[in-house]
């Protein structure tokens, strides 16, 4: 029986169009992850090949991080079933989704990946968007109080010990920032990986994030928010660099800092458009939604810890939101294979706003 465009909409209406989660957006969110945690195509490998002998599955390659259709959102899938299955301790599936996770994150499996990170020719490798999102995990794994969890944690630990190890080799030598809104963006780069240095009590990788970020970005003034979005965008680069230094910047310094770089947002009637999927089959063109994404999320972080000055914010926050949530429902693999991750991430700021 086919579903008319009016009663899809009404589903999703109902479903998603709103900042909390409920058990059944959470089952709904978590079975995009689960259904492509282990798919190992399509693929796309992110690999430079220095002879034959290197072409080799992506499972062979990468057997804890083969699914979903590339590596970092393979990392960024396992997240989201690791925090849903910490959020809703009754989600559906909850023990095939732990066998999934025991299977992909094993010790051997983990062991496997640090191999491949430490071949001579792969120092880049998902520098830096794949390594703040794994340390996202690492962070998931040790927050939870299920035992699977911790056990996957200590599994977990060494490829993030090394990925800590390769910021503190890279930060000093980025001379200057990369301002994408896609990957290779150095603020989002720096904003898991500070949540995990502070998580983890790295001093060393706290002050790397911090001294880098001051260098990079402190005299940046009036980002340019007509400039957004960029055709392929899944990141705000202004909202990303403003979520940085509001993790490392004491209060009076941010809210200084912030006049100067983002003097709109202290304008009570600030509105910004929404960005528009032309078409969601279009794997780069449907980056877009998770630009919408992440500007929410970076929106009610700032309004969380300001609420007396940036309250007004919300409604924005929520435009962008609710705006993308129906393409995580659409069917379309080029979205659902990371856009989950996103839509949660913006839900987990959402929830911290009163």
């Amino acid at each position: 029986m086919k579903i008319t465009m009016q009663l899809l909409f009404m589903f999703i209406s109902t479903t998603f169009f709103a900042q909390h989660l409920t058990v059944e957006r959470a089952n709904h969110l978590a079975s995009l992850p689960v259904k492509c945690l282990q798919q190992e195509y399509p693929n796309k490998l992110n690999q430079l090949l220095i002879d034959n002998t290197e072409i080799l599955s992506p499972k062979v390659l990468h057997p804890a991080f083969y699914g979903c259709f590339d590596w970092h959102s393979s990392v960024h899938g396992h997240w989201s079933l690791v925090y849903l299955l910490s959020e809703f301790p009754d989600l559906a599936q909850r023990d095939f989704i732990i066998a999934q996770l025991k299977a992909n994150l094993s010790k051997e499996n983990i062991q496997q990946e640090i191999a491949y990170f430490n071949k001579g020719h792969e120092k880049a490798f998902e520098r830096t968007y794949g390594w703040t999102w794994l340390l996202k995990l690492q962070l998931e794994l040790e927050s939870s109080t299920d035992l699977y969890a911790k056990d996957l944690a200590v599994n977990l630990q060494p490829l993030s010990d090394l990925v800590v190890q390769r910021y503190l080799d890279f930060l000093p030598k980025l001379m200057y920032p990369v301002r994408a809104g896609t990957h290779t963006n150095t603020a989002f780069g720096l904003s898991f990986a500070c949540d995990y240095a502070v998580h983890s009590k790295n001093i060393e990788l706290q002050k790397s994030i911090s001294d880098n970020a001051i260098r990079l970005f402190q005299k940046d003034q009036n980002c340019p928010f007509n400039w957004e979005p960029s055709g392929t965008d899944f990141l705000s680069p202004c909202m990303e660099e403003m979520g940085i230094m509001q993790r490392i910047l004491p209060e009076k310094e941010f809210l200084k800092w912030l006049q100067s770089f983002a003097p709109a947002l202290f304008t009570k009637s600030f509105n910004w458009e929404v960005a528009k999927v032309s078409d969601r089959t279009d794997g780069h063109l449907v980056h877009l939604d998770g630009l919408n994404f992440s500007r929410a999320w970076n929106l009610y972080r700032l309004i969380q810890q300001y609420p007396k000055q940036f309250s007004y914010l919300k409604p924005l926050a929520d435009q962008h939101l609710n705006f993308s949530l129906p393409s995580v429902v659409d069917g379309n693999y080029e979205g659902e294979h990371w856009l989950a991750s996103f839509a949660l991430r913006a839900f987990d700021e959402a929830a911290k706003v009163k």
